[in-house]
């Protein structure tokens, strides 16, 4: 319980960071925060996309009952940095019959995400065009909510990031992480 209090109390000061961020005409989500130890700020990690995704190594999981295309992770490509970051490559087959592939990440304690790399049908990746990739805020929306759900239900269960990628594919075979409501 005390442990889940910390986060829910920690999740709120960073919205507050983030809210006094945007009013000032700032960025919502900076490359660089004070860290759970005071004077340490954090620096996200150099990272090359992965191997392209292969058939075997995907793990579907739950998105809503309206959601329309399948959600995929390859759980091969699952990890989590030394940053406190969880990244994997997410394969989402749409209603339609057509595949998209990105390499992404997942910031736990600020609860945002971040697109890395796009995969091509040739097995290949072109990184983000942003210049500078940015953080977005993770949304619960009804619809497109796979940030979401692999937020709190897979991979940041209390608010923090899970331990191990083991942790994350773990989560996926079962459906849910043990510690997610």
């Amino acid at each position: 319980m005390k442990r889940h209090m910390a986060f829910l109390l920690a999740g709120v000061a960073l919205n507050a960071v983030a809210q006094s961020n945007i009013l000032s005409g700032g960025s919502s989500m900076p490359n660089t925060y004070q860290g759970d130890d005071e004077g340490k700020s954090w620096q996200e990690q150099r990272i090359e996309p992965p191997a392209f995704p292969k058939q075997e190594n995907l793990r579907e999981f739950y998105v809503s009952p309206v959601a329309t295309n399948k959600y995929f992770i390859d759980a091969s490509t699952l990890a989590v940095g030394a940053d406190g970051v969880v990244r994997y490559v997410l394969v989402v087959q749409t209603s339609g019959g057509a595949t998209n592939v990105s390499f992404e990440g997942i910031h736990c304690r600020q609860r945002s995400w971040k697109h890395y790399a796009t995969g091509h049908s040739d097995g290949t990746w072109i990184k983000s065009r942003a210049t500078r990739i940015e953080w977005r805020p993770i949304e619960n929306k009804p619809v497109n909510r796979h940030h979401a759900a692999l937020s709190r239900d897979f991979f940041c269960p209390v608010g923090a990031a899970i331990n191990t990628a083991d942790e994350g594919r773990n989560a996926l075979r079962l459906g849910k992480h043990p510690d997610a409501n």
